[in-house]
């Protein structure tokens, strides 16, 4: 999984600028449309992570909701499974189809814990 390879090494990178000893745990932001599956994410980042100061590291993971915003102005929560039902997802106060995704795709580093 070439994303959390990506966060070894942000992280790893952090952790050398900072003079950090290990690395205790990341705590990443992840929007619910995003295809990660936590245990396995958690086992990646322990594999590729084997020998450095990251290891041993516990990722924390904080989904985030989809949600979409009209022009009527109105933010509005939806689940995946009505996406992917249907492209467009209409505003459930004005019916208007004219939405825009507010977030649900995020991947953050939000922290990392070193000592």
């Amino acid at each position: 999984m070439a994303i959390t390879e990506d966060v070894v090494n942000i992280v790893l990178k952090y952790a050398k600028a900072n003079d950090a000893r290990q690395v205790v745990s990341v705590r990443l932001r992840v929007g619910e449309m995003r295809d990660i599956v936590d245990e396995w994410m958690q086992r990646f980042f322990d594999f590729l992570s084997r020998g450095t100061i990251a290891e041993g590291a516990k990722l924390e993971i904080q989904r985030t909701p989809i949600v979409f915003h009209c022009e009527c102005g109105r933010f509005f929560a939806t689940s995946l499974a009505e996406i992917i039902a249907d492209q467009k997802v209409p505003c459930p106060s004005c019916k208007s189809e004219n939405t825009r995704l507010y977030s649900g795709r995020e991947f953050d580093i939000v922290s990392i814990g070193v000592v």
